[in-house]
């Protein structure tokens, strides 16, 4: 009995395996990704300035939003002044190099809240900025 002869079209490479692979880890880092954008959607009013300035969060940055009602919001939580003193402590304890904190007021906030955030900064030494916004006339 003869054995069949080897098909001509199983020779090369099957690629169909390597695409499913390759879409398969697509989705796991789509998935798996943390988007730190969600910071930038919590809802401030800024106050109108001469020269817009892109909002960016380097990796050793944390961004403390505070609202016109004097709350103060990191990573989605509203915390209390005690909270985020605690917070900004164990953030300078925990990285003794260089940190960032990022300010981003509303217009319309009371000026003693940002200066609160400035005080627990440099209480803490703590690197921070927050930009002067000029309003156009």
């Amino acid at each position: 009995m003869r054995l069949p002869a080897a098909d001509e079209s199983e020779q090369g490479m099957h690629l169909t395996p390597l695409i499913d692979v390759v879409f398969l880890l697509l989705i796991f880092f789509l998935v798996a990704t943390r988007f730190d954008e969600q910071e930038k959607l919590i809802s401030i009013r800024l106050a109108e300035i001469l020269q817009a300035q892109p909002v960016v969060a380097g990796p050793n940055e944390v961004i403390v939003n505070v609202t016109r009602h004097g709350e103060f919001i990191v990573s989605d939580r509203t915390m209390s002044e005690p909270n985020l003193t605690a917070f900004l402590h164990q953030v300078a304890f925990n990285n003794p190099g260089r940190r960032t904190v990022q300010i981003r007021a509303d217009r319309d906030v009371q000026f003693r809240f940002p200066l609160t955030v400035i005080g627990i900064c440099k209480e803490k030494e703590l690197e921070y900025y927050c930009t002067v916004l000029e309003k156009r006339t």
